[in-house]
């Protein structure tokens, strides 16, 4: 492989919307630029990019896929990303790994869901962006209409570098609009030069910008965010498709435009601006992983600083000792060619590195982690076949691995495998390949919500276990008092209280469920080698839960008298002394189950504000205000309990016509009300009798 000068790649995520062309798109420049020699199809399945199983069953894109090409005289890395929300993680990395952006847009459809998604994620990315008019060929396109739409939405900044020869099926090409005769001359041509004071001035004088000048300042202007540029094209007709290639290498940003920072691990995390320089150290970070059934593993690497060879041994973010790069590998889609080195702004893939994965930096310096979405549509999962489950263990962690926006988690409460993703569709789709690549089939229903127990009042109560059947027995008797415990009291100021507990000897405090135990024994009327089975019979009872089976939290307990018996006292004696006493001291003080509560962030059209804002008290939710999202979007912010927004994205995809998106972040857990908490322990005690 030739070696190119920074300035000299280009680095291009296809984005936008599914359904708008990204991948046909990518298939036809691979073609018309001679990569590729035969023009490939999604329909029929033979895409370069859309190679996975699921992708050419479904004939849509569900992972990222690396591509490459030389257009003049330059290399262009295109990283061809999912067009739906449900694998937004895959768009994240891909954005956060490039340059450039170029959003494409359905013509005939114009700016949906996942368009104003992953606009905003690129300029989050802080990336230059370009807008796309693909299906230029359809009857329905309205160029002037979609112009109108798209700068209501996005902006004035965005404006036309060429136009619609003919529209429809009569679409044959494109007009720049720096020819004379284009309206959107002027507009353009103010739009570049007011990146540059000089320029600008000059301009204002009757000097015009030369072509030089002009490609110059519209990377600058790119780069600002003041241009986005639009370009036309059909992919399946490939008019306007030169035009498009010749206008990616004009403008698309290269590798050393854009500032980025890192920081150095190895002196107290000193923040440096990383230089594209093949003579610097090291920094290169990993942007997606992928796990192929050949070559196991691998890591796609974007280079940004200094020069990685084949052998090298680097520092990595996720690796106490480090790892060592066997081969490098140039991608081609699911095709991978060895390379000896990589420079920066080049992206390479490693392979069976297993400490690496998605966000590691490479070398002495550390860059932050891309911020992922957070899934939240879960599921209760377990193999259909009893001996798979060591089998769907190890499958589980390679999705992970491969899947930022994926998660398992096994709730200890619930006793259920949870599989956590960002739709029922996303979800679907990796059952779906646990099936075919590790052979393991699964069976999925809602999961358990995760309620918690406590208490409202102060009680106090006993409970003696005695047991005599012949030879030694067995012989406890606990006293204890029990008081409800806040989250954020201090347990060794408030077991300090004299008024409260005269008698205190000693505290013990649990701060995962905030639990404080007092011992309180005065003359030794239960010996302290007894104390951490009665301790443990505690917090035994606490984690089966005494009134719907859940785990106590925000619970006091003074331990103050007993008795015990020579011969008959032992551990187990005084273990089970303390659970039943728990148990049964739980019960006067007014036991209460508590409820997860949820920050919620939903963002809709300006006209299906009031369809949420209506829909949020059947939930119980409690609305905390609305902010302009931009683009026409408005975010409504509302505390919800998380029973009542496990299915939410069947509802809000109904309510908006799949225009909505939302987000949730746990806050506290809460007193479930009376009518509720009487369901809630019912269905409990009627699946333990099931049991």
């Amino acid at each position: 492989m030739p070696k190119y000068n920074v300035q000299d790649i280009r680095n291009i995520a296809l984005c936008g919307h599914g359904g708008s062309g990204k991948t046909t798109l990518a298939d036809t420049i691979l073609n018309e630029t001679g990569t590729v020699k035969k023009l490939a199809s999604v329909d029929d399945g033979t895409s370069i990019c859309d190679f996975d199983e699921e992708e050419k069953a479904h004939k849509y894109t569900i992972e990222t896929s690396v591509i490459h090409y030389e257009h003049n005289g330059k290399l262009f890395n295109i990283v061809d990303t999912p067009g739906y929300p449900d694998f937004i993680g895959q768009t994240v990395g891909a954005l956060w790994g490039v340059d450039t952006a170029a959003i494409v847009v359905n013509a005939s459809a114009g700016i949906e869901v996942n368009t104003r998604r992953v606009f905003a994620e690129a300029k989050k990315a802080g990336i230059g962006r370009i807008l796309v008019f693909n299906k230029m060929d359809d009857e329905k396109v309205n160029f002037e209409k979609l112009l109108k739409l798209v700068r209501d939405v996005f902006g004035a900044e965005c404006v036309p570098l060429n136009t619609p020869d003919g529209e429809g099926h009569a679409f044959k090409g494109v007009i720049s609009s720096l020819d004379d005769n284009s309206k959107y001359k002027d507009n353009l041509i103010e739009t570049i030069v007011t990146v540059d004071e000089s320029a600008m001035e000059k301009y204002l004088e009757g000097t015009p910008p030369t072509q030089e000048e002009i490609a110059v300042l519209m990377q600058q202007a790119i780069l600002d965010g003041t241009l986005i540029p639009i370009l036309c094209v059909s992919g399946k007709t490939k008019a306007g498709l030169k035009e498009l290639l010749d206008t990616l290498a004009l403008c698309s940003l290269p590798p050393d435009k854009i500032q980025r920072k890192a920081k150095n691990a190895n002196a107290d995390n000193e923040e440096i601006e990383i230089k594209a320089d093949p003579n610097a150290p090291v920094i290169a970070q990993v942007f997606k992983t992928r796990i192929d059934p050949f070559v196991q593993k691998l890591n796609f690497i974007r280079v940004y600083s200094g020069t990685i060879k084949n052998g090298q041994s680097l520092a990595a973010s996720t690796s106490r000792r480090g790892i060592k790069i066997a081969q490098l590998f140039q991608m081609q889609a699911n095709e991978t060619k060895p390379i000896d080195e990589a420079t920066p702004g080049m992206i390479v893939a490693v392979a069976k590195l297993e400490e690496l994965m998605t966000c590691t930096t490479l070398g002495d310096y550390r860059m932050d982690e891309f911020p992922f979405p957070t899934p939240m549509v879960g599921l209760a999962a377990a193999p259909k076949s009893r001996g798979d489950e060591a089998k769907l263990s190890g499958a589980l962690a390679k999705i992970t691995q491969e899947d930022s926006t994926f998660i398992t988690e096994r709730n200890e409460q619930t006793k259920q495998l949870v599989i956590t993703g960002m739709s029922e569709l996303h979800l679907q789709v990796i059952r779906e390949r646990l099936k075919r690549r590790d052979k393991v089939e699964l069976d999925t229903k809602e999961p358990k919500i995760a309620y918690r127990e406590t208490i409202q009042t102060n009680a106090e109560g006993m409970y003696r276990h005695k047991k005599q059947s012949g030879g030694a027995g067995q012989f406890g008797e606990v006293h204890i008092r029990m008081y409800p415990f806040p989250k954020g009291t201090d347990p060794e100021t408030y077991s300090n209280n004299k008024d409260q507990f005269p008698s205190m000897k000693d505290f013990h405090y649990d701060p995962a469920t905030n639990f404080l135990w007092i011992d309180a024994i005065v003359g030794g009327v239960i010996p302290s080698n007894f104390f951490p089975a009665i301790e443990k019979g505690f917090k035994e009872r606490m984690s089966k839960g005494v009134i719907a089976g859940y785990q106590v939290q925000d619970v006091c307990v003074e331990l103050f008298h007993g008795k015990y018996h020579d011969v008959d006292s032992n551990e187990h004696a005084f273990k089970t002394a303390g659970s039943m006493a728990f148990k049964e001291v739980f019960q006067k003080a007014k036991p209460a189950l508590l409820e997860p509560i949820v920050k919620m962030e939903v963002t809709v059209p300006m006209s299906n504000v009031g369809d949420v804002n209506s829909d949020l008290p059947n939930r119980r939710g409690r609305p905390l205000g609305i902010d302009d999202a931009g683009g026409g979007m408005q975010t409504i912010t509302a505390e919800v309990p998380l029973s009542e927004v496990m299915t939410y994205n069947r509802t809000l995809a109904s309510m908006t016509g799949g225009q909505g998106s939302y987000g949730i972040e746990f806050l506290r857990y809460d007193v479930v009300p009376g009518n509720i908490q009487q369901q809630i322990i019912a269905s409990a005690e009627l699946a333990e009798e099931e049991e």
